[in-house]
This record gives C-alpha cells, structure tokens and sequence, in this order.
C-alpha cells in the first residue's frame, strides 16, 4: 500500500523531472530558430527564455513560469501541445510531458527521423530465417515476410492483404491451422484491444467494416467484446509437405516505431517442428513445395 508520504514524494519528484526537462529543451531552442530576432548581445541563458515560450505558445507568461517552476497547477493537453511545437518536441519527448504533467500520454507515434528503419526491419526477420516472421502495421496490414512465412503460413503476393481479414478469408491458411476455431477468438479479442489504443481512428474502423462483410464468424466474435493484449498464441499446422509444424507466435513492438508489430514464429519442442522448418527453407524442401498440393 502507498502511505500519504509516499506519495507526496512521488508527485515532488515528478515536478522536479517536469521543471529540468523543460528548462533543458527551452535552452536547445535558439531565438532565431523561433523566429525570433536574437536582440543582439550575449544572453545571460541560452535558448529561450520563459518568457519567449509563453508568448510563442499562446499562453500566460505567469502560468508557463509556474509550470516550469514544477508548481502544482492545472495544465490542459492543448496547453501543452502548444508548447511542446514551441520546444519542438519530438513525439517521444511530447509523451514524456504528458507525464510529467500527469495527463494521459498521447498515442505514440514515430519520429520522422525513425521513419526509414525498414531495411533493418527486414534484416531482422530474414535472420529469424528458417522460422516464420513477418512485419504488420497497426492496423495488421501485412509490410513484409520472409521465405519462411510464405513457406509455412501460406503468405503471398496475391493474396496477404491484412493479417485479421486474412486469417478469417484465406482457405489455404485456414486449411492448415488446427484448431482455427480455438484460436479465432483470441485473435478478434487482440484486435480488439490494439483498436482501443485509439478508438477514434477510421484506419481500425474501416478493417472492422471490411471483416465483417467478408466473414459472418467475425461478426459474432466482434460482438462478443472481449479484450486481449497482444502476446502470445500456440499454433499447430498441418503443412501438406512437412506434415504437423508446433510454434509459437510472439508479437513484439519497436519503440521507435510504435507504429509496426513485428511476429516472430518460434518452434516449439515438438513434432520435430524445427527440424522440418529448416528442411522446409532448403534447397531440397523448396523443390517439394514447387508440386501442386491440395490446400
């Protein structure tokens, strides 16, 4: 149990963590680099100052010193997205305010300079090779797959759209999932849950949509409501050239890239599932699969 004291101290130390964060980021912030003349001479601190901020950002320059001065006063999330576009925060640097001012965070979104991390991405589940992996948005759109995956999972050009629309309307996925029908609420539930991190964003609503005009049996799991956070799931496969493959899958978040889940499949002791995985990704295992197979 946390005692009053406790507490107490908890919040002082998140007020001092308030004031020094943002008198570090005030003092990165050149004059000129918000549009503001430099007024000649030396400044006695650089960056800055207080009373700059209050004045860019819109707001008292009584209420931006208080702030600052890690002052319990009341802050709003307009307030402090006017200053956090004054300081330039980044979108890490913006949620980290948000805490500080003890408001809830904004969803996390990424840096533009994280932006172009595809190539390792990708460098990531090709090392994860001979085991399935594969890379979605937030929204589980498919952005990239290896060899295994297309292997195993039956993931393809063609056809791999959305990982949730998939898994209810691909027949040579569900043709080799055992237990489909076990597994499938607990999919719709982890969709859920990834939906209600924003639920006013129209990219989930329009998957919901869009799945429930392909598949009655998502319509009533949807309904059900449940909630599930992303993790784990035990899936078994019937693959019609390696026979029963045991994994697991992990779904992993980048915090740079809070926008992308990374899936990776891992075996699991039995069936020989890692064996027939690598058999499955050599030379001679990728010769088997060239055959039309039923499924």
């Amino acid at each position: 149990m946390v005692t009053a004291a406790e507490s107490a101290g908890g919040k002082a130390h998140r007020l001092a963590e308030l004031r020094e964060f943002l008198m570090s980021r005030r003092a990165r912030i050149t004059p000129a680099e918000a549009g503001l003349p430099d007024g000649g001479g030396r400044r006695r601190t650089p960056g800055l100052r207080r009373e700059e901020v209050a004045v860019l950002a819109g707001v008292g320059v009584s209420w931006y010193q208080w702030l600052e001065q890690g002052r319990d006063i009341t802050v709003s999330a307009q307030v402090l997205d006017s200053v956090a576009r004054v300081l330039r925060l980044s979108p890490a640097e913006r949620r980290h305010l948000y805490v500080l001012a003890a408001l809830n965070p904004p969803a996390p979104e990424a840096a533009p300079e994280d932006q172009d991390m595809c190539d390792g991405l990708r460098r990531l589940i090709e090392a994860w090779m001979p085991f399935p992996a594969h890379i979605m948005d937030v929204y589980w759109n498919t952005v990239m797959y290896n060899d295994a995956a297309a292997a195993v999972l039956g993931m393809r050009a063609d056809v791999t759209r959305n990982c949730l629309i998939d898994f209810f309307t691909d027949e040579l996925y569900r043709s080799r999932m055992r237990g489909w029908e076990e597994l499938a609420p607990s999919i719709v539930a982890q969709f859920r849950s990834a939906c209600s991190e924003v639920p006013d964003d129209d990219g989930f609503r329009a998957v919901v949509e869009e799945a429930k005009a392909a598949s009655a049996e998502f319509v009533e799991l949807w309904a059900r409501r449940d909630i599930r956070p992303g993790g784990q799931n035990r899936k078994e496969m019937d693959h019609p050239v390696a026979g029963l493959l045991v994994m697991e899958s992990t779904q992993l978040r980048v915090p740079a890239r809070p926008d992308l889940v990374i899936v990776l499949h891992t075996p699991l002791p039995e069936a020989g599932t890692a064996e027939k995985l690598e058999w499955l990704v050599s030379p001679e295992g990728r010769r088997g699969a060239l055959y039309p197979l039923a499924g």
